[in-house]
Formats: structure tokens, sequence, C-alpha cells
């Protein structure tokens, strides 16, 4: 369309290079058929009898390693309530204990949810917010649900826009593309875990503040303390912490337009109306200006999701892939269903039960046997949670649940997919995957 910037800005300057994968180790680093490597294409029979007497070596030693491994003390640390399992590179189950029975999985169902985000949005999909112009001068800003509208990216926006217009009227916000999203397992606190979902939201709908004498102050420096803001915080008289806005008079879209509107004031726009109200872009009737789509590309929004254990990232990401399976408005239905109907043509389990994508729900289930093939396919993307030593894993809790499901990575860089799920009061997935280690890798 002419007269529109779709604009994608260079996500350097606001977050890290993801690190590039490891490939798995090939029959081609050996110098077979088709390998890249600078070896002679043809063996002669000695030096091929001398390769494959060395290469058997290495598997006989590999398999008493993993045969060798002592997991008595890992069983110790396991009740009835609880399931763990460990597999081999080659998919053989080196320990199991109740592998079959669905548990609570908490937040490692998070590595589910970023692969059915992957699968229907792909790694390189960027979150667009539009901006359009009506008849009146009105500026309309559309959502469709970008996880990362934070302080750190909205001044850009600004400064594109201030580069189309100094002056409109009202500030018109449409919410429509999300449907009001209820999560089961959410309650209505000031717990950041807690915050709400929408398609037009800043800074996961919360502020981090502290309280100076009668006034609050912002906890955080890219982040402006606005009047609105201070009259939610003054009605907790919290001395510092972290408000949430919710979805009860549309608290979290219009806090996203009062601090669009600091933004753009900052960038010499002006509001003749002053007034910030929600309506609904006209596409056939509206003018649009500009396309903004978020700096950052999906993979780095699922690592933010897998590293801080984001509930409100991982919902957002479960609906939008909803909303492109099956068409918008997107709604937790959509995005469950997308979910399950991924698990069973594309990862081939059944019986796997969703609430909604965070894993707070408690009517989450899954059995570990399950979540190994979760593991098999994310396998890829790694990286993109975190690491500690040998151990690369998803962390997961709740009262009475803890949990864990990753790759142990052995010293030739192989991966033996694990997971435990405890649903026993008191006792630590923790402890079993170090256990788990202690016992492999001797």
């Amino acid at each position: 369309m002419d007269g529109v910037d779709r604009v994608e800005v260079d996500p350097h300057d606001l977050c890290g290079d993801l690190h590039s994968q490891n490939s798995p180790r090939s029959f081609r680093s050996f110098g077979f058929p088709g390998s890249t490597s600078s070896t002679p294409s043809t063996l002669s029979s000695q030096s091929f009898r001398s390769f494959v007497v060395f290469f058997l070596l290495v598997l006989l030693f590999s398999a008493g390693q993993t045969a060798a491994a002592d997991f008595s003390k890992v069983k110790r640390l396991l009740g009835n309530q609880d399931s763990a399992i460990l597999v081999s590179p080659q998919g053989k189950i080196l320990f199991s204990h109740h592998p079959d029975v669905k548990r609570v999985p908490a937040s490692t169902l998070k590595v589910l949810t970023s692969l059915v985000g992957l699968h229907h949005l792909g790694p390189d999909y960027r979150f667009p917010t539009e901006f359009y112009l009506d008849s009146e001068k009105n500026l309309i800003i559309k959502g469709y649900g970008d996880p990362l509208l934070i302080s750190e990216v909205i001044p850009s926006i600004a400064v594109l826009l201030s580069e189309k217009i100094t002056q409109y009227r009202d500030m018109i916000l449409d919410n429509t593309y999300f449907e009001p999203i209820e999560i089961p397992g959410v309650t209505t606190t000031l717990n950041p875990y807690d915050a709400p979902n929408g398609s037009l939201c800043v800074n996961f709908n919360t502020v981090n503040f502290i309280r100076k004498g009668q006034t609050c102050v912002s906890a955080e420096p890219q982040t402006p303390m606005l009047p609105y803001a201070q009259e939610k915080i003054d009605r907790t008289r919290a001395a510092r912490g972290r408000i949430i806005f919710s979805q009860e008079n549309d608290e979290i879209t219009l806090y996203a337009g009062h601090l669009f509107t600091y933004f753009l004031q900052e960038a010499g726009i002006r509001s003749s109306g002053n007034i910030i109200r929600i309506g609904k872009a006209d596409p056939e009737k509206d003018r649009l200006i500009l396309r903004f789509n978020s700096p950052f590309v999906l993979t780095e929004v699922i690592q933010r999701l897998l590293q801080y254990s984001n509930n409100f990232i991982a919902n957002q990401v479960l609906a939008a892939a909803g909303a492109k399976a099956y068409g918008p408005p997107a709604n937790m239905e959509k995005g469950v269903r997308a979910a399950m109907k991924y698990a069973v043509e594309e990862l081939k389990i059944k019986g796997v039960e969703l609430a909604e994508g965070s894993g707070i729900s408690r009517e989450n289930r899954i059995s570990p046997k399950m979540m190994i093939k979760v593991l098999e396919e994310f396998a890829p993307y790694r990286e993109l949670m975190q690491q500690n030593g040998s151990k690369i894993y998803k962390t997961g809790s709740l009262y009475g649940v803890s949990s864990r499901a990753g790759y142990l990575r052995g010293p030739d860089e192989t991966l033996y997919p694990f997971v435990v799920f405890i649903n026993t009061k008191g006792r630590s997935a923790e402890t079993v995957m170090d256990r788990m280690a202690q016992a492999l890798f001797k």
C-alpha cells in the first residue's frame, strides 16, 4: 500500500545474538561417502577394517558406560506420586519411574508451547503492531499480541511515527485481535505470574515501583511513572513492588495507550483531543501509516519465555498460534486446540491434557514418555533453554509440584533427554536431575 512503512528494527541494539546451534555428530564427520571432510572418498581394505574396529570399540565403550550406570540413588528419591525418565541419544530408556503416568508438568509445559509457536508462526516471525489515521485524524493503534512491546521498544515506534505525523486528535486503541482470555490457574493477585493476556499490552501489563514519601517512582529508568499507574498503586498502599493491570474496564489496553501517549509526546507528537479510548480500526476506511514489526524474532521471544519462565509470554505465543491456525480472534480455546493437534499429528503422542500454555494450571497433564517426544523435537532449539554445566533444562514449580525437563550433555556433546515430574510435596526435581547426571557420567 502506498504511503505505508513496514518497519523492522535491528534487534542487535536491544538484545544479544542467539548462539548458533551445534549439529549432532553424523557419519559424515567420519569420512563416509558424501562427507564434506578432506579425507579421501575411498579407503583401502586395511584402513577400512581399522576404521570399523575403531568405530565398534567406541560403541562398545559408550554402551558399557551407560550399562554400568547405577540409578539406585535416583530411585530412592522418587515416590508413588512422581515420575521420571532418562533415555540415551539413540532413544533407549536408561532409567524410568512411572514413565507412562500423566503428571502436572508445571512450567516445563512451556517447551511444548514453544514448539507449537515455532510450528504455526515460524522461528523468524515478528509480532506486528499497526497504526492508522481515520478521517477525523484520530490515531488508531491495533495490537496483535506482541509480548515484548516494552519501554525499550516504544520510543523507536514514536520516532518512526514522528516522520508521518506531528499531531492527532484522539487516541483509539483496538484490542479486538484477542478475545478476553481467562487462564485456568490464574488468580486476581498482584503477582507478575498472574498478569492477564491481550492483543495490545505493554511491559507485561506490569509496573515496577518504589514509594518515596507520598509519591511513587518507577523502579525501572526506561519506564516513566504515569498518573494512570500512580492511581492504581495508591490503592494498594504497598511500599514497593510490581503491580499488574487487569482486564477489568480495559485497564491493560488503556495503560498501553497512556504509555504510548507519553513517548509520542517525547517524540514531538501532540494530541489535540487529549482523549484515550477503546475502538476499532477499519482497514477499508482508515489509512494505515505504519506497520511496526517487533525487533525480536520468535526464537528470541522464546528464549526469554524459557529462561525467565514468563507465563504471560507463553500464553501470548499460544493464543497467537491458535489465531494463525484457526483465524482471529485469538483465544485460549484455539491455542489449546492447535497444541493438541500438533501433539497428535507432528509428535505422534495422544492423551496430552492441556488447559493453557504456561503450566500454571493444574489441569495440564502429560507423561514423561510424552515429554521425551517434545524434547526430541525441541533439540535443535535447546540453546534457548537455561544451562548449568552439563545440564540443559527447563524448570517448573507449583505448590507441591517440582519438575525439570531437558538434556544431560555428555563429554562428546551427545544428548540424553530426561524428564522429572515430582508431584510429592517437599521433594525436589533438582536433586533428582543432579543424581541422574552423577550416575550417568560418574
